[in-house]
């Protein structure tokens, strides 16, 4: 949804979501000339597989546009086509005279693109020609060939989206003249070729285009034109949990689980798929979403009826910048800009900076990417690149397969980047042919690339790029390391880990410290484990996880795994029964190469069964420990550790009882778990007594970099990957059964805990409220630094005295169907209970008490965070939340600014704001103020007992990015704060603001 500014009431708020959506619905038709280019529809797909690059891809001009969206569509997800009624063109006239007008216009506008010049044909070098396209070098401007490759992406998409409406010509010199004007801050358009969606925040999305369908409907226009108007593809992955392990069936129970808890969402979104132009889904059980999307989805370079052109992405999930390690400009969004995008809106963008990450040298033998990856992390956090462009170059290139550069690049918002690009070169296309890419398709992105110099040729001489700053690693220089145990950029060298735990067990609690007395620290509790016996102390390993995205991806860290357990289980070493492990590979072409090394069944020896294809453990999907373990860590208070491949290990994240969460490469997370503890020096002490009665160290099961090599080299075939992706397309049996209506409108059921109308177009009119400001609104929470999106809206498990469990047990929802905050955000009623739920939080406001509560200031009470916000919002009283550094921190998640907003947040006052989570807060109506450098809520004396008026201006056309705003409490203090509205984009003399989320002025 498009909410306006600071809504009074849903009925206010709903028209600038409406105006939001007819203007975007309209101006889309503009993007492109009569007889160039526009968008694509979505792959053709039947039983009869054909990879992405040489599927049919449809190009839509303007006129073409009209009726290729209503030409039929075939769906994996359900197998029949599905035909719009009435033409495009009949239903904007149906909306009002405000489209007509933009029809015409748009149509004068298209006659002539302003850079025909330069479309030209890119010649087959055994005759005729690829298709045309629209060449940087025929401008013949030497400034280009210093541009950074991620920004002549950008460049290349202006150009091609050029109609002076949308696009202007100022704003391809911006791009064109990168070095002078990044600096500056200006603003640009950007059109992503497509959109990437997983579950857990396509559900949502889907919710919100079937309630604008109603909306529509009630104010007398017709529904069906709203649909994505760009190919949006949504991978459910974020589902499966690990109910069942170390089990050979786990694979199907835990499939079967799955489907129980979620028939009603998945049937949703098989409904999605029918009732909804350019939408595909991939059923559950296929693999992680980016995962699929780099071995299958990912096209390079689209060929669109001869238009060619860079692929690009923008996705719901923050790792989407995973595809970056491909060539492909990718990054994650909020929901709310993502749906503007699926509508056709270019996005408004701050022009970034680049920093140019120099690679030399080679890693050393036993050094895996995740070392690279966390040693990168640490160093560009440092090196502070929030809201920049990083670019990975140099010699050392050379060395890094696909998937390690894959890794690296999946952790972007780990190290705050918005991308982390590698550019096409030779090791990209040999990925390509791997993974089923047919020859023609390769050589075609090839000749593209270089053609418009894009494509990087390490055996010729590199031209000098300019970047707007630089760093140098050698990759000799990177250790075995691992990273937590709360934050993914705190990384610790493995030689140094032991002392480093127990230098965590002394500090205070925060980051780097859990204050555990002395005098407990060495505590062994002894208990039994379904007849035998068992003991835990601090920092033993109770969840083992081969995990996430991040390095399933990767044959030679999963290789390297089944290597390990392979020396292990021949020396005699066990993994401990009471350690939860489980494999949740990120496709079935994991699968297909561990058993063909014949890996695999040493990692079932050592508890590693296959759970499921998803991202599980990582996005806290872990399921529950044994009765047995759960009751010894409470019972005795201590701080178990989980030891995951994954990419996020915030508190409360991976498992409510692991307090200490370590990010670690595959073959790491099986040396931990053989060894049962964190609290070990690998270089000093064993891991564990082999079979013949002495120790067995780390260096005694770590394979070398040449025995996996060797291993990949004979078991990663393509075939693997063409066989995968075929299946992939058929579904599976569950899915299939699913039975969904055919109405284009959906059919809301009232009793429905999982998917459930929203409130945010109820009582819309066309009429748009002006903006307001925040009067004596009350302090909600009061934090410090670092509160992430998983502080703010949990995607884990429901804990049964919460306000959301109540809520569930109030309509007759059993505990052990509660399922995860994450399955339910297609209930509004769900989600506005479980903002701020997060066991592991802390508020100021109960002196540092950790949990999800917080003071009633009229009252004085302390109650649940939600309760305290209704008690505000019945009153009528505003709220707001003020904070330290990185709020909103983590997953680009929209439920933690659409959560706030129900609750009755005005406001969020913090040192700086993650770039996803600011735009969701402006995106619902939600101001995000920065303190002025230097200040906080301490240096201010802010207790967060005061009253808080914040001092907007009364017109939007005085609303300005950037602006100070004043604020001031009723105990007689101000300052002064910065206003992060952070981009602003005129369209023939009228304002649009952060995509019209707070600008209601007129644009017809």
């Amino acid at each position: 949804m498009y909410l306006p500014t600071y809504c009074s009431s849903p009925t206010s708020s709903s028209s600038s979501i409406l105006r939001a959506c007819r203007f975007r619905f309209a101006s889309t038709l503009s993007s492109s000339p009569v007889k160039n280019y526009s968008f694509s529809s979505p792959p053709r797909i039947s039983a009869n597989y054909s990879s992405p690059s040489s599927v049919s891809y449809r190009s839509l001009s303007f006129s073409s546009a009209l009726r290729s969206l209503r030409c039929s569509s075939t769906r994996w997800s359900h197998g029949v086509d599905w035909r719009s009624p009435v033409s495009l063109r009949a239903q904007i006239r149906t909306a009002s005279p405000v489209l007509e007008r933009f029809e015409r216009k748009i149509a004068t506008m298209a006659s002539e693109h302003p850079f025909s010049g330069i479309f030209t044909a890119l010649p087959k070098p055994g005759g005729g020609e690829f298709g045309k396209f629209y060449s940087l070098p025929a401008l013949n401007d030497p400034r280009i060939e210093k541009l950074p490759y991620s920004i002549r992406i950008l460049l290349e998409s202006a150009i091609r989206n050029c109609d002076n409406f949308q696009v202007s010509k100022e704003d391809v010199e911006k791009i064109i003249d990168w070095e002078n004007s990044a600096p500056k801050q200006v603003e640009i358009p950007f059109k992503p070729a497509r959109v990437l969606l997983q579950d857990f925040t396509g559900v949502p999305a889907v919710v919100d285009l079937a309630s604008m369908r109603e909306a529509i409907k009630d104010l007398g226009s017709n529904p069906d034109k709203i649909n994505p108007l760009v190919p949006v593809d949504l991978v459910i992955d974020h589902s499966v949990q690990v109910d069942v392990a170390r089990s050979e069936n786990a694979v199907q129970a835990n499939m079967d689980f799955e489907f129980k808890r979620n028939k009603e969402r998945f049937a949703f979104l098989k409904w999605g798929s029918t009732a909804f132009r350019n939408m595909l889904v991939v059923p559950p059980g296929s693999g992680i979403v980016h995962q699929v999307n780099l071995e299958y989805l990912g096209r390079v370079v689209f060929n669109t009826e001869g238009i060619l052109y860079p692929d690009s992405v923008v996705g719901t999930d923050s790792h989407t910048t995973m595809i970056d390690g491909l060539g492909v400009a990718g990054w994650g969004v909020g929901g709310i800009e993502a749906e503007a995008t699926m509508l056709g809106q270019p996005m408004s963008m701050v022009l970034p900076g680049v920093v140019g990450f120099k690679l030399s040298g080679k890693l050393h033998d036993g050094v895996t990417a995740t070392d690279l990856v966390l040693t990168v992390t640490q160093m560009l956090r440092k090196h502070g690149v929030v809201g920049k462009f990083v670019e990975f170059y140099g010699e050392g290139m050379g060395q890094l397969s696909l998937a390690d550069r894959a890794t690296i690049a999946n952790m972007s918002p780990e190290y705050g980047a918005t991308m982390g690009f590698f550019p096409v070169d030779h090791v990209t296309l040999q990925y390509l042919k791997l993974t089923g890419r047919s020859d023609d398709t390769v050589a075609m992105i090839e000749a593209y690339l270089r053609a418009n110099k894009m494509f990087v040729d390490y055996n010729e001489p590199q031209l000098e790029r300019v970047y707007s700053s630089y760093l140098e690693l050698d990759l000799a220089d990177v250790e075995p390391c691992i990273s937590g145990p709360k934050r993914p950029h705190d990384r610790v060298p493995l030689k140094d880990m032991k002392a480093d735990w127990h230098s965590c067990l002394d500090n205070k609690v925060g980051f780097k410290g859990f204050a555990v007395p002395k005098e407990q620290q060495d505590k062994v509790v002894k208990f039994s484990f379904h007849g035998q016996p068992a003991e835990l102390k601090n920092g033993s390993v109770v969840i083992a996880a081969i995990t996430s995205c991040t390095n399933t991806s990767n044959p030679s860290v999963m290789l390297g795994a089944g290597l390990v357990a392979k020396k292990a289980c021949e020396l005699g070493l066990e993994v401990k029964p009471w350690v939860k492990t489980s494999l949740a590979p990120g496709s079935g072409v994991v699968t297909k190469y561990l058993l063909k090394s014949g890996l695999q069944k040493y990692l079932n020896q050592q508890g590693f069964h296959i759970v499921g294809y998803g991202c599980t453990t990582c996005i806290g999907n872990s399921g529950d420990l044994d009765e047995s373990v759960a009751s010894a860590i409470t019972d005795n208070d201590l701080v178990a550790a989980a030891v995951l491949s994954g990419n996020r290990n915030f508190e409360g994240r991976v498992h409510p009882l692991t307090r200490a969460n370590y990010l670690a490469s595959p073959p790491l997370v099986m040396a931990y778990a053989l060894a049962g503890t964190v609290d070990i020096d690998f270089e000093k002490e064993p891991i564990g007594t082999g079979k013949d009665g002495k120790g067995v160290y780390f260096r005694d099961i770590w394979p070398t970099s040449a025995e996996i090599a060797e291993v990949v080299q004979s078991s990663v075939l393509p075939e693997m990957f063409k066989s995968t992706y075929e299946a992939i397309t058929k579904g599976n049996e569950l899915w299939n059964q699913l039975s969904v209506p055919s109405s284009s409108l959906y059919g809301w059921d009232s009793d429905s805990t999982y998917i459930h109308k929203p409130p945010y177009f109820d009582g819309m009119t066309m009429d748009p409220p002006g903006p307001r400001g925040v009067k004596d609104a009350y302090c909600l929470l009061l934090f410090g630094d670092s509160i992430t999106t998983d502080h703010i809206s949990p995607a884990g498990s429901i804990q049964k005295d919460s306000p959301a469990a109540k809520y569930l047990i109030d309509r007759g929802v059993d505990r052990r169907d509660f399922n995860s905050y994450g399955s339910r955000r297609g209930n509004d009623e769900v989600m506005a209970r479980g903002t701020f739920a997060n066991i592991r939080i802390v508020n100021k406001l109960i002196n540092g008490e950790v949990g999800p509560k917080t003071i009633h200031i009229p009252s004085g009470e302390k109650l649940y965070v939600y309760d305290a916000a209704m008690k505000y919002k019945s009153a009528g009283q505003d709220t707001i939340v003020i904070a330290g550094a990185e709020y909103g921190s983590g997953s680009s998640r929209d439920w933690a600014a659409k959560g706030p907003m129900l609750q009755g947040v005005k406001a969020v006052i913090a040192k700086s704001f993650e770039r996803i989570h600011r735009s969701n807060l402006v995106g619902m109506g939600i101001i995000p103020l920065c303190f002025k450098a230097g200040e906080d809520a301490e240096t201010l004396g802010l207790t967060g007992h005061e009253r808080y008026t914040i001092d907007l201006p009364s017109k939007t056309s005085e609303i300005k990015p950037g602006q100070d705003i004043t604020v001031t409490t009723d105990q007689g203090k101000s300052f002064t704060c910065t206003l992060r509205f952070d981009t602003e984009v005129r369209v023939q003399g009228k304002c649009l603001i952060e995509l019209l989320y707070f600008s209601p002025c007129d644009v017809s």
